[in-house]
């Protein structure tokens, strides 16, 4: 696929989205780079900011198969997975599959489940395949976990562990809507306090899964001059040496951020990446991953200042 269809198959997509949901064009616009880059992401934000119904849009506009899964304190990875179940009829052990078995995933408040079921999910997003009593069982290459939580509540819940959340291509922060669309917001919505439903805006898939494929295909033909490889790993690494982190990004972090660059520039139309690809790709890809010591938290510093305050201090290619 060119580089002129896959912009106008995103204009598409974020013209389906807007007749649902107002605003968010940021989050929009790092959702579609994220499944051009085959990544999965997290959304945090409090409740009422439509992060359902906007992966919900996404997905509709994809023609991908939806699942979700709402996690509580008592969800068992089976519940996510799946199990093998005995038929006694036919004296053999059948695979009931867990919602996991999808192409888009809604894991929705992902921190209220315990670590061992959240566990469940680090094999899928890492491989795309799980294994269930020894038996692996392929996902599919569109496979993506969009995963939701609330920053605000703290009783009830159980902070992700670094590994799981090293899967995460993007932690994006939801944030309320501009007064003007909050109003047209209400003026859209207001007539009924439940869930908008997809099916009274009538949305068309835009593409489908060989659509995705080949997007994906064409995305990984972008080029990355070495100048900006080494522009990566300097930002990378310096979050290693930060006086500020007990850890920094990981490798993983450094290949994700190079596919996630290439992503944008498809998404502009060019067929090699930039400089401000990267700037702009390394808050939402790096936040999640740097572990503040001790007196940085005591401080207030936050990940996104000491990503800044890197990007600011490593020269950039010219």
């Amino acid at each position: 696929m060119d580089l002129q269809n896959i912009r106008a198959t995103s204009l598409s997509i974020r013209a389906q989205i807007a007749r649902v949901v107002t605003g968010q064009d940021e989050a929009i616009s790092l959702l579609l780079t994220s499944l051009l880059a085959g990544g999965h992401v997290l959304l945090e934000g409090v409740p009422g900011t439509a992060k359902t119904l906007l992966t919900q849009s996404l997905c509709a506009c994809l023609g991908l198969q939806f699942g979700r899964i709402q996690f509580t304190p008592d969800l068992m990875p089976g519940d996510v997975l799946g199990t093998n179940l005995f038929d006694f009829r036919t004296n053999t052990f059948s695979l009931v599959k867990g919602p996991v078995f999808t192409q888009m995933l809604l894991a929705d408040e992902i921190n209220r489940t315990p670590p061992k079921t959240q566990a469940a999910l680090l094999q899928a997003m890492n491989e795309r395949t799980v294994t269930i009593d020894g038996a692996d069982y392929p996902l599919g290459d569109c496979f993506t976990v969009i995963a939701t939580q609330n920053p605000i509540e703290q009783q009830g819940t159980y902070p992700l562990p670094e590994a799981q959340l090293d899967r995460f291509l993007f932690k994006l922060l939801i944030t309320y809507p501009s007064r003007d669309q909050e109003r047209a917001i209400v003026k859209q919505h207001g007539h009924t306090s439940a869930m908008p439903r997809l099916e009274n805006f009538d949305l068309q898939p835009v593409t489908s899964e060989a659509g995705l494929t080949a997007m994906r295909s064409a995305v990984a033909t972008i080029t990355l001059a070495d100048t900006l490889i080494d522009y990566i790993v300097e930002i990378i690494r310096a979050t290693r040496s930060h006086p500020s982190l007990e850890v920094g990004a990981s490798t993983r972090a450094a290949n994700m951020l190079a596919a996630a660059a290439r992503a944008t520039a498809a998404l502009d139309g060019r067929d090699f990446v930039i400089p401000d690809d990267i700037k702009t790709l390394s808050l939402p890809t790096l936040r999640h991953r740097l572990v503040l010591n001790a007196s940085a938290e005591i401080e207030g510093t936050t990940p996104d200042r000491i990503i800044t305050d890197i990007l600011d201090q490593t020269p950039v290619p010219r």
